[in-house]
Parts: C-alpha cells; structure tokens; sequence
C-alpha cells in the first residue's frame, strides 16, 4: 500500500470534501498513516490569517516530510494558483471546483469529468458527520471572496441526501451537520428547497440527531424555525451570521436583510426555544465602519438573546469591492472594537450556560478524553464534561446540567 496524508484547513464544508478523498484514494488501496508519499492539503481563503496559516502549514508540512509531494486543493488555491505553484515540495494545484480531480492525479489516471455538484460527508468521526448538501454563492457580498472561489450556488437532492443520511447512521454515526457555503440556497433551480428537505429527514428518521450549519438571515424562514422547534431529531442550534448591527453597514457590505429582520429571527426562535442556542458572525472595522456604527452594532447585539459570537477583524481581500473602498479602518480600532465585541460573546456565552443550569439535556457522548473526563454536546451545543466512563462514548445520555465554568 501507498500512504498519504491531509491537513485540513476551514470550515466543515472543507472537512466533508476531504473526506470524500480519503475515501477514494482508500478504495484504490491506499492508506492514511505512517510516512506519506502523498500530502493533500485542503486550504482556506476566508480571511488573511486564514491564507498566513495556511502558508505556514504548507512549510512545515514540507520541512517535516522532504520527500513527499505535496497537492494543494481548495479555496486558496482557487484564487492563487500561480503562486501556491511555487511553494516548495507542491506538484499540483487544483481548486475547489476540480479538488475531487486531484484523486485521479495521485492515481495516475485520466482525469474524469468533475460534476457541478459533488457530495461528500465525514466518516472518521465515530460520533457526528458533517454531510454537504450545498455549495457555490450567489450573493456576492462585498467582503467575500468566497463566491469567487466556490463559483455558483448548486447542490445536491432530497433523494440522495436521504441516501447518504441512511448510509452514515448504518456507519454507526448518531448526528448529521448539513453543511454549504450557503445551505439556505438548498435546491435553488429546482422545485426543492431546504423546508422540503428537512421535512423528508424527520419523515425518513434514520438518524438521531441533525444539525443545520450556517443559515443566512432572510433564508431562515419561520416555518424552518417551528420545524425545528417541533422535531426532536432538529437540533435547537441556529448560526445566523449577522456581520453588523448597523443597517447603513449592512447595505454596503450588501447584506440581504436589516438589523430589524435579523433581530425578529432571533426573538422568534426564543420565543418558540428559549433554551435554543443562537450564534453569530459579527466583521469588525469593516470599511467606512464610524464609530457610531459600530456602536449601533455593539448596543443592538448587548440587547439581542444571542447564546455567542463568531468576530472576525476585516481582512482586506484581493478581488473584492470592499478591498477597493475608501476610508479603511486602522488596524488598531479594529483590534480595539474586536476585542469588545469578544468580551461581550465571552459574557453571553455565561448567561446562556448559568440559564441551563440544572437543566437534563440531551447529550452525545464524544470520543475525546482529558484528565479521566468524557466530553460531549448538549442538544443546544453546550459542551459537557462527564467522569470517564467508556462504555458511554459514542452513546446519547440524558445528563444533568450541574456547573457551568468559565470558558475563554
């Protein structure tokens, strides 16, 4: 057998596709593990510290293994070709669109025609699978570079999605994350859509538990919130990025809802779960962010009964309108605004966690384990640590809520 390698990088929509590698390159007999011949790494493109990591994870990968060849896939990829082409030990470059080509290239055989859409779901994990249901954006967002790299918005079908659900609970595996670049957009050209969709998986039952990964505001539609709020399969998770609470910010960026319909989301999915965990993205020192704004958008998410926050500082991303605008914010404002807006996540974060305390909540049992502990999620993706007990991994317990700790 010939082994290989793959480093990941990104979000889980990356890890899904990686998978998917793995597990062709395994089913033409190679394998993962001892001293590879083959690195496959999976980049990220989304912010500049993303590119940075992903140039350093290329440089150790080369220094710690010589000779092996090194095949560079993805979004970062997808947007500098040329350059990645000069990396030290790299020997291929391929895309987002084409990764699924780089198998045929390590097999040395003739490339086949790469579909618009290609699904993939992770198998390694033995307690939860991320499944691409979506992929591609069609909105142009003038931050994002992300459209650029992923092309247009496709995705997969119900039937299929079914299928690959019904093969991954057979695998052992008890939660599904659907994931996409843009999940709301699921069966856009088609006469299905993402309500359609999760209305077939409660219907199928195959698996117990099912998360849905990022959904876009004005594609969060209350009937997908009394959906969830009604199956015990749909999980009382919701990631909704936001990006500002400012509406003239929200316009330029341009974002496809208002502070006022983002907030109207959230409170009707408290209202309906008010022990429903709500994130979201919040970008700092986006350009032509006043400090006005930003505090608009600081008081309106300190109002808002969000569970945390993901920050992120703006990056200035070639290709990109924003790249091009005036009045960029100094680095120092922008560091200084990020900072507050993460305290303010840290002291949310508690408040969600002290108002689950004593609460018996639903609990997936990981395999990971520190300090004779296990740890798992909470069906409102609170994580949980429980004394070891090995018969309990890969199992859904019912768990008490006793003590919550702070988490920085």
């Amino acid at each position: 057998m010939k082994n290989f390698a793959i480093h990941t990088l990104g979000c889980k929509l990356n890890f899904s596709e990686s998978a998917a590698i793995a597990a062709k390159l395994e089913a033409n007999g190679w394998q993962q593990g001892g001293i590879p011949e083959i690195i496959i790494l999976n980049t990220c493109a989304v912010t500049q510290s993303a590119e940075k990591k992903t140039r350093n994870v290329a440089s150790k990968l080369h220094r710690e293994n010589p000779l092996a060849s090194i095949v560079v896939v993805g979004c970062y990829s997808a947007l500098k070709p040329e350059l990645l082409e000069r990396w030290s030990g790299v020997i291929k470059v391929f895309g987002s669109s084409n990764k699924m080509s780089c198998v045929d290239f390590i097999l040395q055989r003739e490339a086949e025609p790469v579909p618009a859409f290609f699904d993939a779901y992770s198998v390694h994990d033995r307690t939860r699978s991320f499944l691409k249901i979506q992929d591609g954006c069609n909105n142009h967002c003038t931050y994002c570079t992300v459209w650029i790299a992923r092309g247009k918005s496709r995705s997969d079908n119900i039937a299929n999605v079914l299928k690959n659900i019904q093969n991954i609970a057979d695998s052992g595996v008890h939660e599904v994350n659907l994931t996409g670049v843009n999940v709301g957009d699921f069966g856009k050209g088609t006469n299905e859509n993402l309500l359609k969709l999760l209305k077939a998986i409660v219907k199928q039952n195959a698996i117990e538990r099912v998360r849905i990964s990022s959904l876009e505001p004005d594609m969060l539609t209350p009937e997908i919130i009394k959906l969830v709020a009604k199956s015990p399969i749909l999980m009382p998770h919701f990631h909704i990025p936001l990006q500002s609470g400012c509406d003239r910010i929200l316009s330029v960026m341009r974002r496809r809802y208002t502070a006022a319909e983002y907030a109207e989301k959230v409170q009707m999915i408290k209202k309906l779960m008010p022990d429903a965990c709500v994130a979201c993205d919040v970008i700092t020192g986006f350009p032509g962010e006043t400090d006005e704004d930003f505090e608009e958008t600081y008081h309106f998410l300190e109002e808002l009964p969000i569970s945390y926050m993901h920050v992120f500082t703006y990056s200035r991303r070639p290709r990109t309108h924003a790249n091009m605008m005036e009045d960029q914010v100094p680095e120092d404002v922008k560091h200084e605004r990020t900072e507050r807006l993460l305290e303010l996540s840290h002291a949310k974060k508690m408040a969600f966690y002290a108002q689950c305390e004593g609460q018996t909540r639903s609990v997936l049992v990981e395999t990971e384990v520190a300090d004779e502990q296990l740890f798992g999620f909470t069906d409102n993706y609170i994580r949980v640590a429980m004394p070891y007990d090995e018969s309990l991994v890969n199992t859904i317990q019912k768990i008490k809520v006793e003590q919550c700790r702070t988490i920085l």
